[in-house]
């Protein structure tokens, strides 16, 4: 307990140097004293370094974070209910007001305070600490701040570079260019990666595999950037390539076994993660995973448990034989699939091959409330009646006849009666180990990094370069995981197959839901087009400038000489 409020106050701090200047706040000069005093000692410098990987809570598996990236894009659209339906939509709603914007960027820029307070350090030894774990904790905090800064800079654009400790209230605030934001976090990533070990004896912190992936990932979004450089494709690849051959991870395999608890969440496809824990008191902070290592290594932010499993449930706890319960979940109905995504990324022809459509969405429910009902949406009947355990409701994933509907005991839920609130369920980050049927907070990890993503960007890489033909086999062994049984053959694609249309669905079948895709389709160029095309809610609003978010009102507003030193992005 004593470690958790010292990350607490360390946060604080850290926290106080980005808020608005004000009187009550510049009244506690003492704290950011003492804490900078703390962080020269062993404790305080542990401390800080993992109070940097906190921040990561705030992101992974969280609302805004989700509302950000899965939300507006050409695969999800906006369900029944949820605060920010205008972010789908791309009204004026979305301005420098915007919460989840606002959180998220004030969340970065304290933790990377926290790291520059202990990069800072770094010059003189700790006393008690080995040089060589301080060594490594630097490369850690370093992995962590340039983790944050490649967020930030492909949300926002032009922002804030700041690579050194900022040890009162600062007012004074510039955007700096985006070259000169990807050549720090490339510099960070490669001093990172001199330094990092393979593997950790605690289970959680960075390691070389996970920079190289993170190093593959910058690369690959720097090469369609204004930073752009000749060999951003050639060096995404080569990191990435690195990644599969040069470490022990591999693809699990079965794409199912990835999405189940208890103990499998730690697996050799996972190169890094954001740990949560069902203890509510440390659930509140963050901790991360990597691939490799045995033993937990937690901090505390602001975040509140993995909530995945609350945004992409339709809802079933209203119909026919059913009630809310811990296994089907608590269903927010906030992110429904497009119907490109279920019948183009999904297409029914292909399904007999791949079980990513079966393994990606719910497609049965099970009475928890027998009874007889008349209150069916599915019309091929008038009544149903359930004893527990019954099938109450299955989504057949095609439109099934009104005469095969009838003959079935429960009810189908085919595609012409997919609603704001009925539709296909994510399980992705499903969350069984819950307590009870309300409670929000999830404990299950979020993949940041894993195998199959590092596949298809060594894939795009390439083929990038004109080098299909390289990359046919790593998507191909994406593919032949993804089979069922017997139809590895079936799943394999062609050099002539391997192209960039074909990257753009693949992404999605394997990473659908994962916090990707907004960030894919700004960097593939193609976010505003692929909207109006597949996302009805989001077409008639979007425009050129909504590729990059909305600059938070609160740091325009702190920032000696507002707008003028601090200018909002255009169109806001």
């Amino acid at each position: 307990m004593k470690k958790v409020h010292v990350i607490k106050f360390i946060a604080f701090a850290a926290v106080l140097l980005f808020t608005p200047a004000c009187e009550d706040l510049l009244d506690e000069v003492p704290v950011s004293q003492v804490s900078g005093l703390y962080l020269d000692s062993r404790a305080g410098f542990e401390d800080a370094v993992e109070a940097t990987y906190s921040t990561l809570r705030d992101w992974y598996g969280r609302e805004s974070a989700f509302t950000l990236t899965v939300f507006g894009t050409d695969t999800y659209t906006m369900g029944a209910d949820g605060s920010f339906k205008f972010v789908n939509q791309y009204t004026s709603q979305m301005d420098s007001r915007l919460t989840p914007t606002r959180d998220i960027w004030n969340f970065f820029y304290t933790a990377i305070n926290t790291a520059n307070a202990v990069i800072d350090r770094a010059g003189t030894s700790v006393p008690g600490l080995d040089p060589a774990v301080q060594k490594t904790r630097v490369a850690e905090v370093k992995f962590l701040r340039a983790h944050d800064y490649f967020l930030l800079v492909q949300m926002f654009g032009p922002i804030h570079l700041t690579l050194t400790e900022n040890k009162v209230v600062q007012k004074e605030a510039s955007r700096t260019p985006v070259p000169e934001i990807y050549k720090a976090i490339l510099a960070d990533l490669e001093s990172a990666l001199a330094d990092l070990p393979v593997s950790q004896a605690q289970y959680g912190r960075v390691t070389k595999g996970a920079c190289e992936h993170l190093l593959a990932r910058v690369y690959l979004t720097k090469a369609t950037s204004e930073a752009k450089a000749a060999d951003d494709f050639a060096k995404a690849a080569t990191h990435a390539q690195n990644v599969i051959k040069n470490y022990s991870y591999s693809l699990v395999s079965d794409f199912a076994k990835l999405w189940e608890q208890g103990g499998a969440e730690i697996n050799s496809e996972v190169i890094m993660a954001c740990q949560y824990s069902a203890d509510p008191l440390t659930n509140i902070g963050a901790t991360v995973g990597t691939n490799n290592v045995n033993s937990g290594i937690g901090g505390n932010g602001s975040g509140n448990g993995n909530n995945g499993h609350l945004y992409f449930g339709m809802e079933y706890d209203t119909q026919a034989g059913m009630q809310r319960d811990v296994f089907w979940g608590r269903p927010f109905k906030r992110f429904m699939p497009t119907n490109y995504t279920l019948n183009v990324v999904f297409k029914e022809a292909d399904r007999v091959n791949d079980s990513r459509y079966k393994k990606t969405f719910r497609d049965t429910w099970l009475c928890n409330k027998p009874g007889t009902y008349t209150n069916l949406f599915d019309k091929s009947k008038t009544s149903l009646t359930f004893a527990s355990g019954d099938t109450t409701m299955f989504i057949p994933g095609y439109e099934m006849s009104l005469e095969e509907r009838a003959k079935r005991k429960y009810q189908v839920l085919v595609p012409s009666l997919y609603r704001a609130n009925l539709f296909p369920t994510l399980i992705k980050h499903m969350d069984q180990t819950r307590p009870d049927r309300t409670y929000e907070p999830g404990s299950r990890d979020f993949f940041m990094f894993r195998l199959a993503e590092t596949y298809l960007i060594a894939a795009e890489a390439l083929i990038a370069q004109n080098k299909a033909a390289e990359a046919v086999p790593l998507i191909n062994a994406v593919r032949r995981r993804a089979a069922w049984p017997g139809k590895q053959a079936a799943m394999e694609i062609t050099e002539a197959q391997a192209n960039m249309d074909f990257i753009m669905e693949e992404r999605e079948r394997e990473l659908l839901g994962e916090m990707h895709r907004w960030f894919d389709l700004k960097r593939w160029g193609n976010l505003v087009q692929r909207v109006r095309t597949y996302n009805v809610d989001g077409a008639p609003n979007i425009k050129d400038f909504h590729v990059l978010r909305p600059i938070p009102q609160d740091q325009i507003d702190r920032t000696t000489d507002g707008k003028t030193s601090f200018p909002q992005n255009p169109g806001y």
